[in-house]
């Protein structure tokens, strides 16, 4: 029988922030709390991701500006990666880069093919400020890479050029978000 509290049940659902909002392109703060508010954020933030189906979520993409984020991700061969990291920094990336298809909760119904290395490490600590190592590997490794890249105030249509940042561009236009 499953003892463990399953993330975000008893979390609440925060406002996404979408794309054109401030709060998406600046670079988040550390935490340096690692007490019950921040216990709270992680749960509401697993609560957010898995309303809106997503597999990954920073915290400034609920307004909240510190480097924070929460993942339910699989991998290329469908291994479940369930976690969160506090304060992360991808610390290697390697394999070859992948064009693969990428969209964000903040970006809502807009995909682009970004290149993104297959492999990925990230380092940071658990909410009760354990130092934790997080490796990945192809959609997860993307997923990490895609986390990060919030955090430090980025978006996945960064990754974009010509033809292919033009079309994402577009559709942004045409979802009514402003670039």
């Amino acid at each position: 029988m499953r003892r463990a509290t399953i993330p975000g049940s008893s979390g609440r659902v925060r406002p996404m922030r979408l794309l054109g909002d401030a709060a998406l392109v600046a670079p988040c703060e550390p935490v340096t709390d690692f007490g019950t508010d921040l216990a709270r954020l992680v749960e509401d933030m697993f609560a957010t991701m898995y309303a809106a189906n997503g597999v990954g979520l920073a915290a400034n993409q609920v307004g909240v500006p510190l480097r924070v984020f929460v993942y339910d991700c699989p991998d290329d061969e469908d291994v479940r990666h369930l976690g969160h990291l506090v304060n992360p920094t991808l610390v290697a990336t390697d394999g070859p880069v992948l064009r693969g298809p990428e969209g964000c909760l903040s970006v809502p119904g807009v995909e682009a093919g970004t290149p993104r290395h297959d492999e990925a490490v990230v380092e940071g600590f658990r909410m009760d400020g354990t130092p934790v190592t997080v490796r990945g590997t192809g959609f997860f490794a993307r997923c990490l890479q895609h986390e990060c890249d919030h955090l430090d105030g980025g978006l996945y249509l960064d990754h974009l050029t010509g033809l292919r940042r033009r079309r994402a561009l577009r559709a942004v236009r045409r979802a009514g978000l402003r670039p």
